[in-house]
């Protein structure tokens, strides 16, 4: 049994998360069953994995061809990855989604495009 943290190791915890540098970068999000490639950026990486994942399962992703590829094949045909990160500036002023845009047009350049065997490529936010 794990004993219980103190109410101030537990604020100390909660505030080094707050302040903690998020995971952000370029993803991919591939069905190769069907083909797909779709890349995108987040500021919060954790955050659009768990995202997408919701809304795939529920249906209601509004990428329809996304959404009929899980439907036919299922959560096990599709995977997530993260293909790039931002590292964390010294300059307050660094602006990180300038740079979320420049990865994203390059990676969009360098993955190959399963468009050119029959799939669909769509860059940005997915």
């Amino acid at each position: 049994m794990t004993p219980s943290l103190s109410l101030q190791a537990r604020r100390e915890l909660t505030r080094q998360y707050k302040q903690a540098f998020p995971a952000m970068g370029i993803y991919a999000l591939r069905c190769e069953a069907a083909g797909l490639l779709r890349v995108g950026s987040s500021r919060h990486l954790d955050g659009i994995f768990n995202r997408l994942r919701f809304e795939l399962m529920r249906g209601a992703h509004r990428d329809r061809t996304l959404q009929s590829a899980w439907n036919t094949h299922g959560a096990e045909a599709f995977r997530f990855e993260v293909v790039d990160r931002v590292k964390e500036r010294d300059d307050p002023a660094f602006d990180y989604d300038a740079e979320l845009a420049t990865l994203l047009a390059l990676w969009e350049a360098e993955l190959p495009s399963p468009a050119a065997e029959g799939g669909a490529r769509q860059g940005g936010g997915v």
